[in-house]
Order: structure tokens, then sequence, then C-alpha cells
């Protein structure tokens, strides 16, 4: 199998079959679910669990951000991390150091206690891992999941594509890019770090009017919104030209010739509201940008660009992992 997460076939063949069932879990593994969900009485309990592997740059901050992304597509708050640390051969304290010194001010900012996790030096790894499951509550009635969407919503993004992934290559590939992008637009983007939090978009949009929400991460928008209509078992139809995508990833993803619709992108929020104006103003009011890209439908799955329409499928891998490949510097540790 290629570097990258593993389709939704994969998963569905030797993954999902093996995974058992109980009534009081609320929301049940699937494509597209961005967190199981817990019955506890008059509250939710929401669970994730995410990797960091694709950079070294930032890395705590990435695991606590990520990790509390998905959670907020529930509309849930975080409210704890357990963190566990591969650390490679060669590593020494300081890495240790810069992490953990990361993801506590990550976790501080959200109010989010780690409560715990492991931390091991590890044979057979050429780069420092982090693994961490993410902990949050909610009341049960005012619960949101990706499969929530209903044909005729609309669907929002906040921020831009690829927020994540401008900031990854902007900072691991800055040897690559110097001479290619400006060098003051190498620095917006990797200030574009600063902007990977979800969680304020993801409890406004909750309270004003989203039915369903999902996190954009790996494969991009193309991955993120087919799992959104994935979910919901329904259509959805994406404007191409309404995408918004920031300066500085336009710069870098034309430099290396890469698809910013099909680049990881943590820092975006896919919204599918039938009050569209009511939550882009909402989000707005509180400094977060949203754009209309397109409608939930009944059936059928695609894109419209100026070149034309075509179906709307996730990429095969993340232009993330074939950029650090043909760069040389997938196995570059740090």
């Amino acid at each position: 199998m290629k570097t990258g997460k593993v389709s939704p076939d994969v998963l569905r063949r030797l993954i999902f079959p093996y995974l058992g069932r109980r009534a009081d879990v609320l929301v049940h593994a699937g494509v597209g679910q961005d967190a199981a969900v817990l019955d506890f009485g008059e509250w939710a309990a929401v669970l994730t669990c995410d990797p960091i592997t694709g950079t070294q740059e930032h890395l705590g901050r990435l695991a606590v951000h990520v990790t509390c992304n998905d959670l907020a597509t529930t509309g849930a708050e975080p409210v704890a991390l357990l963190l566990t640390l591969l650390l490679h051969a060669d590593a020494g304290p300081q890495t240790l150091s810069t992490i953990m010194r990361d993801a506590g001010e990550a976790a501080a900012a959200l109010g989010v206690e780690i409560i715990g996790g492991h931390t091991e030096v590890t044979p057979g790894i050429d780069r420092t891992i982090a693994m961490v499951a993410g902990v949050g509550r909610v009341r049960k009635e005012d619960l949101i999941t990706s499969r929530g969407a209903r044909p005729g919503d609309t669907v929002l993004l906040t921020k831009g594509v690829a927020v994540e992934g401008t900031a990854i290559l902007a900072a691991d590939l800055v040897s690559v890019l110097r001479g290619r992008v400006d060098d003051a637009v190498l620095a917006a983007g990797r200030r574009l770090i600063e902007r990977i939090s979800v969680v304020p978009e993801g409890m406004i949009a909750a309270r004003y009017g989203a039915t369903a929400m999902h996190d954009v991460t790996e494969g991009g928008i193309l991955a993120g919104a087919w799992e959104l209509a994935e979910a919901a078992g329904i259509g959805i139809e994406i404007r191409g030209d309404a995408v918004p995508v920031l300066p500085e990833t336009a710069a870098v993803c034309r430099a290396l010739g890469a698809d910013p619709l099909a680049l990881i992108g943590s820092g975006a929020m896919l919204i599918a509201t039938r009050t569209p104006q009511r939550t882009a103003e909402a989000l707005e009011g509180n400094g977060i940008p949203a754009a209309e890209i397109g409608v939930m439908t009944a059936a059928g799955r695609t894109l419209r660009a100026k070149s034309g329409v075509r179906e709307l499928v996730p990429p095969e891998r993340d232009e993330l992992w074939r950029i650090l490949e043909e760069t040389g510097t997938l196995n570059v540790v740090e």
C-alpha cells in the first residue's frame, strides 16, 4: 500500500467488519466520521485519535490541534488528551522538550488538559511520531454529526484549502522553495500554523445552524467533501471557482506543481447548513471567513470547474506525501 491513510474500500473490507457493536455507542466508526460518540445519559462523550506523521516542525502543536479539531466537528467541548510520543533513536532531550512545550501551549490555549500518554525511544523509525487520543463532551441534544447533512443544505468552507499543507511545506521544504517563492510569502505560509484550530468554528457553527461538520484533513477538500457526503449517504456538488485558496497556498502549490484541493487541510472546516447566511454571519462576526462552495444533493458527487464537470472522488494519496517523496525529504530526520 502507498504512504498515507488507507482508502475507504480498505477500511470497509479489512477494518470495519471486526469492530463489534454496542447499544450505548451513538456514533460508530465509519467513513467520514471524525469521532465516535458514547451515550452518558444527559451528556455524550466524544472520542477520537490522530497520528502526526508527515512533519517534524510544530509536532506538538499539530498533535493537539488536529485531535481537538475532530472533537469540534460534533459541537463538543474538547476536555482532555492522551499523548503518545515515539521518538526516533537520534532524538535528544531538546527534541522532547520542544514537542512538549508546543503541545502544552496549544492545550492551554484551548483549555484542554494532557492527562497522560506514553513516551519512549523506538527502534525502526526514522522520525518522531505523535499519536493523540482526545475526549470531549456535549449535551446529547446539541450533538452534531457528519451524517446529519441533507439534500439542499449549503456547504460552507472556513478560511481556505490546504492551510496545514501550506504551513508544513513552507517550513519543511524552505530550502526547496527558496528562490521559487518570495521569502515574505514563505514566512506567511509558515504562520498559517497559527490558524490550524477549527475549534472556534465548530463551537459557533453548532449554535448557528450546522447540520453536519467535517474537518478537512488528509486528501484535502476533495477527500473532505466526498467524506461529508459519504457519511450522510447522499450527494454533493462543489463549485471549484468558489473554493478559497489563500495567496501563500497558491504560491507554494504553484512552485511544487501541487493541487491545493488535494493537499492536507487542517485549519478549514466543512459545514453543511440549512441557514447559510445565519451561519456565515456568525462565523465572520468572530473573525472566521466562510465561503459558500457548494450544496448537498440527493445523489451524485461532482466538482464543477472552468474545465467542466467531473466526478468528485478522494485522491489516491495526499499531495503532501507525493511532494515529500519527490523532493527526497520524506525520510529526513530533524
